[in-house]
């Protein structure tokens, strides 16, 4: 009989159980996951007789920022993919979340070591038994053996395991991909504020030149003993405090030029973004009815992914109470000569099964599963907040939006009353009617509405840009990896 014959002999029964086990490994402990209810209303309140853009008709897709139709912003929100550390390190979690799926589902298969080892030994003279064949000799042992294990998941625990760190995964990916969202949301908001200022910066100083103009008329009206000491003072107040403000406008825009560098991943000493005055106001924005944002936001897919995991946790914490069952085989070679050691007679082998359970462990079983089921209800809370927060979100900006749509539209009456004030003042005063005092006045009103239509306008981009990201800037649930642990990098699809 052939040295390997006996040992397949012997090892037909235990592969035999083995077989048997792995068939009944299909029961998994644990309750099966049901993605939690929400209660999603059928339309947006403050959609109103508001008419936005229709998602047919215009989509945000993932550069959604091009609705803007700004070619200085899309060039920035390029450099965002390339460069944001913010960005960078969340990349580096989700990898690190891969990578840990990967050392758990290694569970599935059998683990295999070796460790060889060459020993020459000598017998004492001196030791017992007396006579013995062994003693006061010399010998070498060489030892080329080979251990295999293997956890039969017969409840599920390596499963369940496996499932619960995929889950978690897909939650890292899509905060990967939350993260990008605000990262570009922050950088157009920063954006559109510059360029506010921008326009507010352009409107001062062409009232200061205004007023300087002015100032030099009734300078010289004032050396004709046509205008009044008192009047020079008023214009020279008035073109002085004018100039301050323009002045002042510089601290914000210098700060939200920073940011913006920031953003792109620059030291603010090396990137200066180039003045462009604000003019135009926001595109339509396209919203859908409120059960589609469950699919559109990756804040509320992470959230609804760490349900999910929690919910294969308690799966895991169920199976401490079966037992764990263990197949074992070693195998390999030893001979006291490295000549004879990988011939057949030096073949050496054993096989086993073994099965642990815990007896007692005075409740630390059920704590583990209570915690666990804790746990649960804890990441169901805070999906469902998170759905709350993002209705809130889009119902906030909507309603910003339309409220401020129709502000511009009163304000724009406003600025034309101002400057019809403002004509008449000035005809007024040149016809000697009336003091400089009031064209000072109407002067005053007219810059402040200008400004604050400026103002109204740059509201309206942000709140914009807000509502985009309160939609989930075109992302999509489907963007997730269905198996993160060998074909999930997202990178190319987030760029």
């Amino acid at each position: 009989m052939n040295w390997m014959e006996e040992p397949l002999q012997a090892l037909l029964p235990g592969i035999l159980v083995a077989l048997t086990l792995l068939q009944l490994s299909g029961c998994t402990v644990g309750p099966k996951y049901h993605t939690p209810t929400v209660e999603t209303p059928p339309t947006y309140k403050e959609v109103g007789d508001w008419k936005p853009a229709q998602p047919n008709d215009q989509n945000l897709g993932g550069n959604w920022w091009e609705i803007f139709q700004d070619p200085q912003l899309s060039a920035l929100e390029r450099q965002v993919d390339i460069s944001n550390q913010n960005l960078k390190a969340a990349e580096a979690q989700y990898t690190q979340a891969r990578a840990l799926l990967r050392y758990y589902r290694a569970d599935y298969f059998p683990t295999v070591t070796t460790g060889p080892s060459a020993n020459r030994t000598r017998i004492s003279q001196s030791a017992p038994p007396p006579g013995s064949t062994f003693v006061g000799i010399t010998y070498n042992d060489f030892v080329l053996p080979f251990n295999v294990s293997y956890e039969a998941d017969i409840w599920g625990r390596v499963r369940k395991t496996v499932e619960s760190y995929r889950e978690q995964a897909q939650a890292s990916a899509a905060d990967l991909a939350a993260v990008n969202l605000s990262m570009h949301s922050d950088l157009a908001t920063y954006y559109f504020l510059a360029r506010s200022l921008d326009a507010e910066q352009q409107l001062l100083d062409s009232t200061v030149t205004q007023y300087q103009q002015a100032l030099d008329l009734i300078q010289s009206r004032y050396a004709g003993g046509i205008a009044s000491e008192v009047e020079v003072q008023q214009a020279s107040t008035q073109l002085e405090t004018t100039r301050a403000e323009a002045i002042d406008v510089g601290v914000a825009r210098a700060q939200y030029e920073h940011a913006v560098a920031i953003l792109i991943g620059k030291p603010p000493a090396e990137f200066s973004l180039t003045p462009l005055p604000l003019v135009a106001p926001p595109p339509p924005i396209p919203v859908s009815v409120p059960s589609e944002l469950l699919e559109r936001r990756p804040d509320i897919a992470a959230a609804e992914r760490r349900v999910a995991a929690a919910n294969a946790q308690i799966g895991v914490a169920k199976s401490a109470y079966y037992p764990l069952v263990n197949l074992a085989a070693e195998g390999g070679f030893e001979s006291t000569a490295i000549t004879t050691l990988l011939q057949g007679p030096s073949g050496l082998w054993a096989v086993g099964i073994s099965a642990t359970e815990t007896i007692f462990d005075a409740g630390r079983r059920r704590a583990v599963s209570d915690q666990a089921t804790e746990a649960y209800d804890q990441t169901v809370a805070s999906y469902r907040q998170t759905v709350l927060t993002s209705f809130q979100q889009v119902e906030d900006n909507v309603a910003a939006l339309r409220i401020l749509e129709h502000e511009a539209q009163v304000q724009e009456q406003a600025v034309t009353a101002a400057q019809r004030y403002l004509d008449l003042a000035n005809t007024r005063y040149t016809g000697g009617v009336t003091s400089y005092l009031e064209v000072t006045t109407a002067e005053t009103v007219a810059l402040s509405d200008e400004v604050t239509a400026v103002n109204i306008l740059g509201r309206r981009m942000v709140d914009a840009v807000s509502l985009v990201q309160a939609l989930g800037g075109g992302w999509d649930r489907s963007a997730l990896p269905a198996r993160p642990e060998c074909c999930g990098k997202l990178t190319s699809q987030l760029r």
